[in-house]
């Protein structure tokens, strides 16, 4: 017989499943908790338990996919070879990354669930101004790093530092989140537009360096 923890464990990995699919597929706003609840088995109660609400489900569905997208590119950065292998890598990541997020479920298939999460949760506090602080903190902590990362690898191929990134590292950081999103939402509507090897380019030319390595 299940333990206490874990039948918890349970309602809330069904609750999550549930509520990927529904979130990518109809939008934040437009499922209840109740409609939430019903997909998983659940009572509405069981939602506010676990998340205290739609919001922290949310939080909570993009919290899983970070930490295993963390570990997954941790690994190939540590397999790459040069920066391109790198950038490529970190492209293939942001628009591939979710799979299995949501666990087997329509949605959770996709390699980009996790993105439609990403711009449900991003849409939702654009709506509601209470969520927006939790979104800034999240974008925050995807920043931590990535400009320090990016400005060593540029240095790295220009030869030990020889040049600079054209903006600081933090600044980085900001530009190089606004280019992988604004990539993304061009891709998902027309992909032929937005090949790999364009990503790397871009990512290249913020960098400071050549659109191709010497």
């Amino acid at each position: 017989m299940p333990t206490q923890e874990e039948r918890k464990a349970e309602t809330r990995q069904r609750l999550l499943d549930a509520a990927a699919d529904l979130f990518a597929t109809k939008g934040v706003h437009a499922v209840s908790v109740d409609a939430l609840a019903s997909a998983a088995d659940r009572t509405s109660g069981a939602v506010y338990a676990h998340f205290g609400g739609k919001e922290g489900v949310l939080a909570a569905l993009l919290e899983r996919w970070s930490g295993q997208a963390a570990a997954d590119i941790a690994a190939e950065l540590d397999a790459a070879t040069d920066v391109d292998d790198r950038l490529a890598a970190v492209w293939r990541r942001f628009v591939d990354g979710g799979a299995g997020v949501a666990g087997p479920s329509s949605v959770g298939d996709r390699g980009d669930a996790w993105l439609l999460l990403e711009h449900e949760l991003w849409l939702h506090a654009a709506r509601t101004p209470e969520v927006a602080d939790d979104l800034a903190d999240r974008f925050a902590r995807g920043r931590a790093g990535m400009g320090s990362a990016f400005a060593a690898w540029a240095a790295e191929e220009a030869g030990g530092g020889a040049s600079d990134p054209p903006v600081p590292p933090d600044q980085l950081a900001v530009l190089a989140m606004g280019l992988l999103f604004g990539l993304e939402m061009q891709r998902r509507v027309d992909p032929a537009a937005v090949p790999d090897e364009l990503a790397v380019t871009g990512l290249r030319l913020l960098l400071g360096l050549p659109a191709e390595a010497a």
